[in-house]
């Protein structure tokens, strides 16, 4: 986790400015080096101090330990850890950022697992998780220098992380083979080469949020074969699907007419040659869009889609409180949305993500207080909700002087379970329309359909078990 954190803000070349001459491992094998002082940075839990006190018992392995704990340490580690070498340790020190920076305005627990623990019904560690996401939440707030008021709400948008999106980071994460943020192509030279899609990229920051009508497709670098690779999966299958998942999610056609029959708008997807995914993807925008389907319907889906055996790809929505099968009983109400009408949008780019509504109202003292209770009062430990709301109202100066927005006020905005790049989008597109509010979004972790759709999956697999095996043999 360290390792990550250290990489998410620095450089090795910072590093060795400040004269630190190499980085190891805690738990790998080292060489003493007695005549240096070192400094350790590591999360406070039982496996790291054990190998800390290894290295000064029974013989030191350095001159002298500064000891940094990401967030805080519990007493019986910190005793443990000063009776067995407290004469080698200077410094000891908690400073309080266990989350990791993804990017100027976004940052995440690093904690993928958290689904699965949170909203698996044969979860055993959900309380432990919450818990612990809590205690990472807290450091955020003191490391921004915050102590902000906090509402929720229970249940949220299902249809922005299975949609096909058309900006350029969401749709490249989604439809190319990008792992940690690095893309690898071959060049018109031949050459297998790599791109890493980050912060110190200024061309990628500057074209990320775009449409990729817009992403420029004349720069000479490796954003131009990452936009045509994008564009070739466009016009292969993903502006059909784009067109059948627009009108589902939004309810409407291009021309503002009201679907009043959704199968006929899944019917040509299911039809079509499309891959298991994007099918299921589409089945879903469909049964959103009627707020559940009848248990035969759903199975005939199913049939059509050729899941059979892998229901629960569909099914286990259920579990995050999204109705699949309707009973006569059910009742929802959609949330209202903000009125859009004279923004200019692309015909298949019309959905707006529904956290974008909740920021702006925020921002403008809009927010529903009974869809969103003020929570500020109750331990922050045991929400068991989807979306946590941290607003902030100070009007203090900060020492900034990069945007206006710095001395306002600042709205984080967590959500268990993952966030999806055209949520994190919406985060700088709402600072930078309002101004006078800095906006931040975090979560568990980053999620891209394909990932979100095998999470919801696994949801009915119980935790591994152990078990042994009787092998019989002859004599």
């Amino acid at each position: 986790f360290t390792t990550k954190l250290l990489s998410s803000c620095c450089k090795m070349s910072d590093l060795m400015s400040e004269k630190i001459t190499i980085v190891e491992d805690l738990f790998k094998s080292r060489e003493p080096v007695l005549e240096m002082k070192s400094i350790y940075f590591m999360t406070p839990t039982a496996k790291c101090v054990d190998a800390f006190i290894k290295d000064f018992k029974p013989k030191p392995k350095y001159k002298a330990a500064y000891v940094y704990f990401t967030d805080y340490c519990p007493d019986d580690l910190f005793n443990k850890m000063r009776q067995a070498c407290g004469k080698h340790i200077r410094v000891c020190k908690e400073i309080n950022i266990s989350f990791m920076p993804q990017e100027a305005q976004v940052f995440t627990c690093d904690n993928p697992g958290a689904f699965r623990s949170i909203y698996s019904p044969k979860s055993q560690d959900k309380t432990k998780t919450l818990e612990t996401l809590a205690g990472q939440l807290v450091t955020l707030c003191a490391t921004l220098d915050e102590y902000p008021g906090i509402r929720y709400k229970k249940g949220f948008d299902p249809v922005t992380p299975i949609l096909h999106e058309l900006t350029y980071q969401a749709m490249a994460y989604d439809l190319i083979d990008i792992e940690n943020d690095t893309y690898k192509y071959k060049a018109r030279d031949g050459l297998e080469k790599q791109a890493l899609l980050n912060e110190d990229d200024m061309l990628w920051v500057k074209l990320r949020h775009q449409h990729i009508a817009e992403v420029s497709m004349t720069e000479v670098c490796s954003k131009t074969y990452l936009a045509e690779d994008c564009m070739k999966h466009f016009a292969n299958n993903v502006e059909k699907l784009c067109k059948a998942e627009q009108d589902l999610a939004v309810g409407a056609d291009v021309d503002g007419l009201k679907v009043k029959d959704p199968m006929r708008t899944l019917l040509p997807v299911l039809l079509n040659p499309y891959s298991k995914h994007d099918k299921i993807r589409a089945v879903l925008l469909y049964i959103f869009s009627l707020n559940g389907t009848t248990e035969e319907n759903l199975n005939k889906l199913i049939e059509h889609v050729k899941i059979e055996g892998e229901p629960e790809y569909i099914q286990n929505w259920k579990e995050l409180g999204v109705p699949i099968i309707i009973t006569p009983s059910f009742f929802s109400r959609k949330p209202n949305r903000r009125e859009r009408s004279q923004e200019e949008r692309y015909s298949l780019s019309r959905w707006i993500p529904t956290i974008k509504d909740v920021m702006e109202d925020v921002v403008e003292n809009k927010l529903d207080t009974k869809e969103w209770p003020h929570q500020s009062e109750c331990p922050a430990l045991i929400f068991p909700m989807p979306l946590l709301l941290l607003h902030s109202a100070r009007q203090k100066h900060r020492a900034s002087t990069q945007d206006d927005r710095r001395t306002g006020s600042r709205l984080i905005i967590f959500v268990i379970g993952g966030i999806s790049f055209s949520e994190m989008r919406c985060a700088y597109e709402v600072t930078r329309a309002m101004k006078t509010c800095e906006v931040i979004i975090g979560s568990s972790h980053i999620l891209t359909p394909t990932v979100l759709l095998d999470d919801i999956k696994a949801l009915s697999k119980g935790p591994m078990e152990s078990f042994t095996l009787e092998v019989e043999t002859k004599a």
